[in-house]
């Protein structure tokens, strides 16, 4: 059995959509399944796409996303060069000796005569479908013109070819009326080979095994199976995966303002919540189980796993995700991963790995940081109204006698080394008091915070503020409670 080869190989136009990631993630899983190898090929023979420092991109979303690759540009192998405008020569040879297999042929019809043709078939209200007189010309005839130096390109001959079919690991046999195909351009005026032809030689050459791609090339295949056939090649394993949409009706594009993979880091998605995510966008395992390292999921990968409906992505399902990967780190992890953030929100002079412990069990973001966390370093003028809360029975009356006796409790409280200890304070002054928890506690976490909603409780931040601060806060809440309690 030959070994398992797959490639991933994207256009550098400048971001990682997130479909061609999951396509990245698939291949990559496939070949390390079965101990292959993956290997990384720009396609960049579309010069007028390519954007400026796009390559590095992709070696950076890649290696962020733990998808290494055993050959490509960077690191070589025995399959290069691996970009493809560094392979321009190689496809005119190719073209060339296609065209003595009748597989293809030069066509020197001009834009008008192709336009002629598409206006015709629309005038008829059928589809159209290039019918080339080029490739009734006689060898003589091609070869006058080609001394004549006529511009041309070379198209793919399809004829007499009646049905046909092709297997697909995910969609399974495609059957189709090979007379209906249209007669593709393998190599352009230019000299440049088109993306379909370059695809079908790099494989070949790469001896890639496995093709992963998206659905839409399912009707593109029989054209490249009448290539592979006409050289006499081995056609690899196809596996055609289904889109990635936005909704049930729109496919995910960065043209409309959907996330790719650079903007979700830069929302504060973790790399590797994304990629659990996307494993699971058209793809389901055995089981229930939803969290996976990469070694998991490449020991679990079954191609026959792949859904033929497509997936729709689900921001609230990734962000849930992300909250379990931040909320399984170790303590060490995390503050490390939070700490630019914190640093970034919070200038007093507060222990910074204190408020990591209290925003890990609430955070799902990272972005969410630094707005729950900016009371810190100032208490905004808040609502008094959220000193009134009907779950804690709390009204500004019971807040205002909370605030003093917590005040004074807290006055006479010298043990501010130890969260427990002033857990043991605070929380004796609702027996004194004859009132409940949240009666107390409430209104002295409105009064250190200023929130409504606050990683950690009154005893957590008021710990992490210091005696000093804490007192100056409530003080505050007192003295505007007593502008409105009448006593």
């Amino acid at each position: 059995m030959n070994k398992t080869r797959t490639r991933f190989a994207p256009s550098p136009t400048g971001y990682m959509h997130i479909g061609n990631l999951r396509t990245a993630l698939f291949e990559f899983l496939i070949a390390k399944h079965e101990g292959g190898d993956f290997l990384l090929r720009i396609e960049d023979t579309d010069q007028e796409r390519k954007v400026e420092g796009a390559v590095d991109v992709i070696y950076k979303t890649l290696k962020e996303c733990g998808l290494n690759w055993d050959e490509g540009p960077d690191i070589g192998g025995d399959f290069g060069p691996y970009v493809q405008s560094e392979r321009l020569p190689m496809y005119k040879g190719y073209a060339e000796e296609l065209i003595k297999l009748g597989g293809a042929h030069y066509c020197f019809c001009s834009e008008e005569e192709i336009e002629a043709q598409r206006k015709e078939a629309e005038s008829l209200g059928i589809s159209f479908k290039f019918n080339d007189p080029c490739k009734h010309l006689s060898a003589e005839e091609v070869q006058a013109k080609l001394d004549a130096g006529e511009p041309y390109v070379i198209r793919q001959t399809i004829k007499n070819v009646g049905e046909t079919y092709f297997d697909d690991e995910v969609y399974g046999r495609i059957e189709v009326d090979g007379d209906v195909l249209d007669e593709q351009i393998l190599i352009k005026s230019d000299g440049y080979p088109t993306y379909n032809f370059a695809n079908i030689i790099d494989d070949h050459q790469m001896q890639i095994s496995h093709v992963v791609r998206g659905n839409e090339y399912l009707s593109s295949t029989p054209k490249y199976n009448l290539i592979y056939d006409a050289y006499g090649w081995d056609r690899p394993t196809y596996v055609h995966v289904p889109p990635v949409m936005k909704d049930e009706h729109h496919k995910l594009s960065k043209r409309n303002g959907d996330a790719s993979f650079q903007d979700l880091v830069a929302k504060g998605y973790l790399p590797d919540a994304i990629m659990n995510y996307i494993a699971l966008l058209g793809w389901a395992p055995e089981t229930e189980q939803e969290i996976y390292t990469l070694d998991e999921l490449i020991k679990v990968f079954n191609i026959h796993r792949i859904s033929k409906s497509p997936a729709i992505f689900d921001i609230d399902k990734l962000t849930w995700m992300n909250g379990v990967y931040l909320r399984n780190m170790d303590e060490d992890t995390y503050y490390e991963t939070v700490r630019p953030y914190l640093e970034k929100a919070v200038h007093g002079p507060y222990n910074l790995k204190e408020i990591a412990k209290i925003i890990q069990p609430r955070i799902d973001v990272l972005n969410q940081i630094e707005e729950s966390v900016d009371f810190f370093d100032t208490l905004v003028d808040y609502d008094l109204e959220m000193y009134r809360h009907k779950k804690m029975k709390t009204n500004p009356e019971i807040a205002l006698k909370a605030l003093k006796a917590s005040k004074a409790a807290l006055e006479a409280f010298d043990r501010w080394d130890s969260m427990e200890a002033l857990h043991d304070c605070l929380l004796a002054l609702p027996k004194e008091l004859e009132m409940k928890n949240g009666q107390v506690l409430w209104p002295v976490r409105t009064a250190v915070s200023g929130k409504q909603f606050t990683p950690g409780g009154a005893i957590e931040i008021a710990f992490i503020l210091g005696k000093d601060e804490t007192l100056r806060r409530i003080q505050v809440g007192i003295d505007r409670l007593s502008e409105i309690v009448e006593e």
